[in-house]
């Protein structure tokens, strides 16, 4: 057997099996093809050894104890292939339960995390004793990867915690540590070390001779019942009546994988075991071939892992690791990047032209810090020492010896020489200049620096506490020192970094700025603007384009569009703005309506209700009589978005998919369920989205093209597995 081994060895009371899992192929346990084969040796083994066996316990060989399912394999599935998937998991399964039935207890040994199938794995054991490692983690995430956890996950998590105990573990993927474990009664016992798992799994075992219930897991017990309830009892099937609907709001029937362990847990809850994990079979056949389950497996597994791994770090580049970083302006954007510095132990300057403006800039980890003190998740002196962790100043010398400086001023070319030339001299030897701009080409805000070369965008995205993505963005004269320290700056923050080349708006505001101008214009074709908002959160975006923009501010957008025209006219060329851009800029200039923050937009925003269309945008732009079919309309708000993220890997803007995908789902929104803007394409097939793009193009205008560059360059990225 290539992925596990089994011994037996003479105990005082009897014979013991160890099971250990150790693939020798792989740095990591996994439930490939090869596994299965060798458990169903194994099982077959032990079956015939079993009036001599007195107890069974499972190990892992690795660091982790069992790492799940083979996800490369997930991304050759098709549809067609349900029916084999279907009788694959079912004989893993039967493995599963004749170790259970065996007559003998059985032990997991936990020494590592277990997540996915090795969760499923880890629950064969009768009894669990894990590390006590707050390190360690449990659970059964394959929701986040648009799959379900189909090799008795959801059968046995369902009668451990009961039908509304579970929902957390199985419909949000929610992990937990050893001790959370232990408190949910997932786990029996705790140990400091990994080394005492042998001796502890033993002892248990000896104690357990001559009580058969030991050897049986709660609901083979005959006087077992259901935690919390079945589906008939009064107080769950309330719950039930509503769990649909309220799932199907979060869902909005773009994800199958939820709504399939729903209806899993509930059908399989008023049948008996067996029955159940026929169900759960079916359900993870029928989910494990969805193109919604290749998308996200690509993308929120091996994209993500590309990201993290860095992939896109320049290599041989000694690891940087930051302590001490000054900021350049505390408003909201300075502010939160403070936040993030401090939390994760780093010094932060963060200085503004006055006291009082740098302390405000401080108050934000102030209050963010006393929330998470007050709901237990901080305590008063670890809120002590992070808000020592920032400086507040207006004293330009105060940072000096920062190995970096990031400047977050408003977006205007004189304001951010200005302070970049003010800044740059207090840096420490070998420190460098960043820049947070979302927009301007780094390469030209590079000219005030005195060293170029140590000069890059670091463009953080707001409310920099909750959003994980930050795009690094190389000028013209980036060298790869600065590039691979930047990476390690923001891998510091524990948040996700993607490196671009120089453009105006680089990857993400660029193509950002597609989807809310795209929406703008379908107001100006005269669209109703609730059909337009609708449209785009049914397609899976977070909010509506006109909602996102007033929220960004329309002005802004307009001071946008001024710096571009203003940059084209010193080309000496004439920029000719979008029908979005347009409108937007009637709204700020004619209309008045610069966004939330001046008031109101798109939207109003009346004091103590909620915010509520402006009234005023029917007489001014809804055309009765203008035809509109909401598909196409979520096609052109999608497809939008992934042609400019392909003329930006074409161009040399992006130079991966994966950086493209993570970029677009953490960066902007892009919805989750196409696993990112190259894989939306991808995962449809390449001929289909170009087809579909010359439609939109002809009716739509030139922003749906695909030149013949595009094309090539989406084909030569196009991912093989």
């Amino acid at each position: 057997m290539q992925t596990l081994r089994l011994d037996v060895q003479e105990q005082p009371f009897g014979r013991v099996a160890t099971l250990t899992f150790d693939d020798t192929d792989a740095p990591v346990n996994t439930m490939r093809l090869q596994w299965q084969d060798d458990l169903a040796t194994a099982t077959e083994a032990l079956l015939a050894q079993r009036e001599s066996l007195r107890g069974l316990v499972l190990a892992s060989a690795k660091s982790t104890f069992f790492a799940g399912a083979d996800l490369k394999g997930v991304m050759r599935l098709r549809p067609e292939q349900a029916p084999q998937i279907y009788e694959q998991v079912q004989r893993m399964k039967r493995q599963f339960r004749t170790l259970e039935t065996l007559g003998i207890p059985v032990v997991s040994c936990l020494n590592g995390s277990a997540l996915g199938g090795g969760w499923e794995v880890a629950l064969i054991g009768h009894h669990r004793i894990a590390v006590d490692d707050a390190r360690i983690q449990f659970g059964l995430p394959e929701v986040t990867l648009g799959l379900i956890p189909g090799a008795t996950g959801i059968t046995k998590m369902t009668r451990l915690l009961g039908l509304m105990g579970a929902q957390p573990y199985l419909l949000e993927g929610k992990l937990f540590s050893p001790a959370e474990a232990l408190r949910l009664g997932l786990v029996h016992e705790l140990v400091p070390r990994a080394e005492d798992l042998p001796a502890q799994a033993i002892a248990w075992i000896a104690g357990a001779q001559g009580q058969p219930g030991a050897a049986q897991h709660p609901w083979d017990h005959k006087d077992w019942r259901m935690p919390g309830g079945t589906p008939s009892s009064p107080k769950i099937a309330q719950a039930l009546v509503v769990a649909p609907a309220m799932l199907r709001k979060k869902t909005r029937g773009l994800y199958p994988a939820p709504e399939a362990i729903l209806a899993a847990m509930v059908e399989g809850a008023q049948v008996d075991y067996d029955t159940a994990l026929r169900i759960e079979s079916r359900a993870l056949a029928r989910v494990m071939t969805t193109p919604v389950a290749r998308n996200m497996v690509n993308t929120f597994f091996f994209d993500l892992n590309a990201v993290k791994s860095g992939q896109s770090r320049p290599r041989d580049v000694p690891r940087f690791a930051p302590r001490r970083v000054g900021i350049l302006g505390a408003g909201m954007m300075g502010a939160g990047i403070a936040w993030a510095q401090a939390s994760r132990g780093i010094h932060t300057i963060l200085k503004d032209m006055t006291q009082a403006k740098a302390e405000h800039g401080k108050a934000y980890s102030v209050d963010l810090s006393a929330a998470r003190v007050a709901k237990g998740r901080m305590s008063e002196h670890e809120q002590a020492a992070l808000l020592a962790r920032i400086d507040a100043t207006e004293r330009t010398e105060d940072l000096r010896g920062c190995e970096r400086i990031i400047e977050a001023v408003f977006e205007n070319r004189g304001l951010k020489a200005q302070v970049t030339q003010e800044a740059e001299p207090m840096l420490a030897e070998g420190g460098f200049f960043a820049s947070n701009t979302s927009t301007l080409p780094i390469t030209g805000l590079a000219q005030a620096s005195a060293r170029p070369q140590k000069f890059i965008g670091i463009h953080f995205f707001s409310p920099v506490d909750k959003m994980q993505l930050v795009e690094i963005i190389r000028g013209r004269l980036t060298d790869d020192e600065t590039v691979a320290r930047a990476y390690d700056y923001v891998r510091a923050l524990g948040k996700l970094p993607i490196v671009v080349s120089d453009a105006r708006g680089f990857y993400t505001s660029r193509t950002f700025g597609t989807f809310v101008m795209e929406g703008a214009a379908m107001l100006g074709e005269g669209i109703p603007a609730a059909v337009i908002e609708n449209a785009a959160v049914q397609a899976g975006m977070p909010v509506g384009p006109l909602a996102v923009l007033d929220e960004t501010s329309l002005a802004l957008s307009v001071h946008v569009l001024d710096q571009t025209r203003e940059d084209f006219a010193g080309e000496g060329k004439t920029y000719a703005p979008t029908p979005g851009e347009q409108l937007v800029e009637r709204m700020v200039t004619e209309l008045g309506r610069a966004g939330r923050a001046a008031g109101g937009g798109f939207y109003d925003y009346p004091a103590g209700a909620k915010k509520r269309l402006w009234p005023e945008l029917k007489p001014l732009f809804e055309r009765p009589g203008v035809a509109w079919d909401l598909q196409t309309l979520k096609d052109r708000l999608l497809w939008r978005q992934a042609i400019e993220t392909a003329r930006c890997l074409a161009e040399g803007v992006l130079h991966s998919v994966h950086e493209a995908n993570v970029g677009s789902i953490f960066g902007i929104g892009f919805p989750a369920w196409t696993g990112g803007a190259l894989q939306f394409i991808y995962g449809m097939g390449v001929d289909t989205f170009l087809d579909r793009a010359a439609q939109l193009a002809a009716a739509h205008g030139p922003g749906f093209e695909v030149s013949a560059e595009v094309r090539e360059a989406i084909r030569a990225h196009e991912p093989r597995w």
